[in-house]
C-alpha cells in the first residue's frame, strides 16, 4: 500500500512540464530582450528562435543523461558519473551553482526595475534595495518549509505563464507582426563584423532557456523517469520557444528598437503602454512582479539544495562551520545574491551568469562524449555539435564584452580562479596518504585530480 501511495504521488508528465516551464518561463524573459536588442537590433525575435536551436542541440545531452541515471542529483550526478568525484566535478559543479545564484540577483534586480514602474522617477536609485527585499521575504518563505514554497510555486506559476502567453497573443492581436528587416545596427556592435553581434546575443537568450536544467533534478519525483524526463525537457523547450517568439514580436509591434534598447531593463512594460493604453502597462507589471516573486523563491530553493547536496557529497567544505544556523545553504546562497544585487547592474548580472552557465554546458557535452560512450547510448556527433555552438557563442560574447565591458570579463575571470583555487586546495585537504578522496556519492572513478 506504502508503495502504490508513493507511486500515486509521483509526478506525471505534465505534471512535469508544468513544472519546467513554470521555471523557465520566468524573470529572465522581463529583461533579457532588451538586452538582446541593444546586440541585434530588430532581429531579437528570430535571436529566440536561434537560441532555442542551440539549446536544443544542449539539451540531447541532458535528456540522455536523465533516461540513464534519473535521480535527484541531477547535473552534479552527470557531472559525477562523467568526471568521478574530485576537482573536475566540485569546479563545475560549483559553476552550476554560482550560475543559479547569478540568476536569483537577475530575477531580483528585474523584480526592482518592474516594481520601481510604480513610483515616481526619483526613487530611481532604489532597484537594488526593492531587490534585496526581494531575496530576503524568499530567504522567510523558504524557511518555513516545502509545503509553503510548494504552495506558493504553483499559484504564481499559473498566473505568471497564463499571463505572458496572454500578453503575446494580445500584443500580436492589436500590433500585428513587426518587419523584420536586420537593418537596424545597434552603436555598440556596428564595427564589429557582420553577424558576429548576433551569435554573442545568443548566450543571452540560452540564459531564457536554461531553466530546462532543473528538470533533471526530478528524476527521483517522476513517473517513468527513463522515458518521462527526457520528454519532459523537449516539451518545455518546444513551449516556451513559441511563447518566447510571440512575445518577442508583440514588444518589436509596440516599441521601436531605440524604444527598447533605452527601456532594456523593462521593456516588456514599456511596449505594452502604446499598445493596450496605461492599464496593460500596469498589468505587465503586476505579471513581472508576481514572475520575479516565484522565481527568486524557486531559485533560491534549487540552489541551496544544490550547495548542501555538494557538502554532503564533500565537494565542497561542510556548512555545519558557519554555525548553528538553520539551513546554513540557504543562509549563504541568499548573502552571496545580496551581494551580486548590490555590486552589478542587471547587464552584468546577465554576462556574468551566461559565461558561467556556458562552460559548465560545455563540461556536460564533454563529459558525455569522452567518458560514457560504454555507459549511455547516444549519437556522438550531436554533443560535439552543441560544443561547437557553444564555444562559437561563447567566444563571440567574451570578445564583445571585452571591447565594451571588459570589468564582466575581469569579475567572471576572478570568480572561476577562485572556485578552482579553493576547490582544488580542499580536495588536497581532504586526500589520505594512499591518493584517496572519500566522497558522500558512490561511484566506479575514482578521480584524483
Amino acid at each position: 500500500m506504502k508503495n502504490t501511495t508513493n507511486k500515486n504521488n509521483k509526478l506525471t508528465l505534465i505534471g512535469s512540464i508544468s513544472l519546467g516551464t513554470g521555471v523557465m518561463i520566468g524573470a529572465g524573459i522581463f529583461v533579457l530582450m532588451g538586452q538582446i536588442a541593444e546586440l541585434v537590433g530588430d532581429l531579437f525575435p528570430i535571436a529566440f528562435i536561434a537560441g532555442a536551436i542551440v539549446v536544443g542541440f544542449s539539451s540531447y545531452s541532458y535528456v540522455k543523461f536523465s533516461n540513464a541515471f534519473p535521480s535527484s542529483g541531477g547535473v552534479v550526478k552527470f557531472l559525477n558519473k562523467s568526471y568521478g568525484p574530485g576537482t573536475t566535478t566540485g569546479v563545475f559543479s560549483l559553476l552550476m551553482y554560482v550560475s543559479m545564484v547569478v540568476s536569483e540577483s537577475l530575477v531580483a534586480g528585474t523584480f526592482g526595475a518592474y516594481t520601481l514602474r510604480l513610483f515616481p522617477e526619483s526613487f530611481a536609485g532604489y532597484a537594488s534595495v526593492l531587490g534585496i527585499l526581494l531575496l530576503v521575504t524568499a530567504y522567510i518563505v523558504n524557511i518555513l518549509g516545502n509545503k509553503v514554497i510548494g504552495a506558493t510555486a504553483t499559484f504564481t506559476a499559473i498566473i505568471k505563464v497564463a499571463g505572458i502567453a496572454l500578453l503575446a497573443i494580445a500584443g500580436l492581436i492589436v500590433s500585428g507582426f513587426a518587419d523584420i528587416t536586420g537593418e537596424y545596427i545597434p552603436q555598440n556592435t556596428e564595427s564589429l563584423p557582420k553577424g558576429l553581434g548576433f551569435v554573442a546575443a545568443l548566450a543571452l537568450a540560452i540564459l531564457a532557456y536554461k531553466g530546462f536544467t532543473t528538470i533533471t533534478n526530478q528524476g527521483g519525483d517522476i513517473k517513468n523517469p527513463h522515458k518521462n524526463l527526457g520528454r519532459s525537457i523537449v516539451f518545455s523547450i518546444l513551449i516556451c520557444t513559441i511563447i518566447y517568439v510571440a512575445l518577442a514580436l508583440a514588444v518589436a509591434g509596440g516599441l521601436s528598437i531605440p524604444e527598447i534598447i533605452e527601456a532594456k531593463d523593462y521593456a516588456l512594460a514599456a511596449a505594452a503602454q502604446p499598445v493596450f493604453g496605461e492599464w496593460g502597462s500596469w498589468i505587465t507589471i503586476a505579471i513581472a512582479i508576481i514572475a520575479t516573486f516565484s522565481g527568486v523563491i524557486a531559485s533560491v530553493f534549487s540552489a541551496s539544495r544544490l550547495l548542501a547536496m555538494l557538502s554532503n557529497m564533500k565537494q565542497v567544505p561542510s556548512l555545519k562551520r558557519m554555525g548553528n544556523f538553520k539551513n546554513p545553504a540557504l543562509i549563504f546562497t541568499v548573502s552571496l545574491a545580496i551581494l551580486l544585487t548590490v555590486l552589478f547592474d542587471l547587464t552584468r548580472i546577465a554576462s556574468i551568469g551566461a559565461i558561467f552557465y556556458l562552460i559548465m554546458d560545455i563540461a556536460i557535452h564533454w563529459g558525455l562524449y569522452r567518458h560514457l560512450k560504454k555507459e549511455v547510448k547516444f549519437q556522438p556527433i550531436i554533443p560535439l555539435i552543441a560544443i561547437v555552438m557553444d564555444i562559437a557563442v561563447l567566444s563571440a560574447f567574451l570578445y564583445i564584452k571585452y571591447l565594451n565591458d571588459p570589468l564582466v570579463l575581469i569579475v567572471a575571470a576572478i570568480g572561476i580562479i577562485l572556485i578552482i583555487v579553493a576547490e582544488r586546495l580542499f580536495m588536497i585537504s581532504h586526500t589520505d596518504d594512499e591518493g584517496n578522496m572519500p566522497m558522500g556519492m558512490e561511484t566506479k572513478k575514482n578521480n584524483k585530480t
